[in-house]
């Protein structure tokens, strides 16, 4: 039985396998993913986003629990900044999400970039469909911070979920972020502590002063740590899910990432076409030093020699 087939059938071995070959950019993850990708596309995804300290990884590790007593089978990917001596994740699986490790019908893995192409922007819709195809009914992927990478994966998702906690200025960071424009739901999570109530007024007003929207993020209280409203945030998401398939919306936003992400793949592809091309002519080079031309001709000309097809030109392979 090859990868594939290994992955389709749910081994847990091919599915750490594959997101490992994710990860480094591995030879063969091209033709792996042409098999997979007809039999993704079922999978719901849900993103969380937030500072670090707020309560991401506890709070989806109540989430899967939730989804578990409803039988769902449910992957977490935990993107994590990437290590400077190792080139792997930083916060390693064996720290979230322990009382779910055992559970067949969870699958949890901690991701960083170290080869991909384009970085985790590009890398993380790639094991989310991976894990997809393995038969994931939900999909949590969750971010280590608020920068606009992890902003940007978080959003890749069918609902985002953006998590404060009271007491740390969230709001305004949110503010200043400009995270209110990807959340589908706020959660102030840490709801026993002091100041949670000032949270949700602020986040709700914040809400009511911004454009107005076809679908206004609820604001969901909760406490991970004791499973407090955690119920409500499950409906909440079942909610968004609800309007955003009555409307048309799901399938909206996830022909809008696919087109960004082809947009960025090739993108990535000609940039780096283009580097080696502008090395290797020597040239060229020499020209701009010399202020003989200049960067945007310059520009021109290798990507006119990128898109040339004269008959025996040779192929440069990415």
């Amino acid at each position: 039985m090859d990868l594939t087939e290994r992955i389709l059938s749910g081994d847990r071995r091919a599915i750490a396998q594959a997101i490992s070959m994710v990860e480094d950019g591995a030879e063969g993850l091209a033709e792996i993913s042409a098999e997979l990708y007809a039999h993704t596309g079922r999978a719901y995804t849900v993103g969380l986003t937030g500072s670090p300290g707020v309560g991401k990884s506890t709070l989806a590790g109540a989430l899967v629990g939730h989804a578990r007593q409803l039988g769902l089978t449910v992957a977490v990917l935990a993107v994590d900044p990437t290590s400077p001596f190792s080139g792997g994740a930083l916060l390693g699986d064996r720290l979230r999400m322990q009382e779910h490790a055992t559970d067949p019908g969870v699958f949890i893995r901690s991701m960083a970039t170290r080869g991909h192409l384009g970085g985790m922007a590009l890398a993380a819709p790639e094991a989310v469909r991976i894990l997809d195809a393995a038969g994931a009914d939900l999909v949590i992927v969750e971010t280590v911070g608020v920068g606009q990478a992890e902003v940007e994966v978080a959003a890749a998702t069918d609902t985002t979920l953006v998590v404060v906690s009271p007491g740390w200025g969230d709001a305004v960071q949110v503010a200043k972020a400009g995270i209110l424009e990807v959340a589908d739901v706020f959660v102030v999570n840490k709801a026993d502590r002091d100041g949670a109530s000032a949270a949700v007024r602020d986040l709700e007003q914040m809400i009511r002063m911004g454009p107005p929207l076809d679908w206004a993020p609820p604001v969901v209280s909760t406490c991970a740590t004791t499973g407090a409203g955690v119920r409500e945030l499950w409906e909440a998401i079942a909610r968004h899910r609800q309007h955003a398939e009555a409307t048309g919306r799901i399938e909206e936003r996830r022909r809008e990432r696919l087109v960004r992400e082809v947009a960025a793949l090739a993108g990535e592809r000609i940039r780096e076409l283009v580097r080696r091309r502008l090395e290797a002519d020597r040239a060229l080079v020499e020209e701009l030093v010399h202020r003989r031309t200049d960067p945007i001709t310059a520009a021109a000309t290798l990507v006119a020699g990128v898109a040339s097809t004269e008959a025996g030109e040779p192929r440069v392979e990415l």
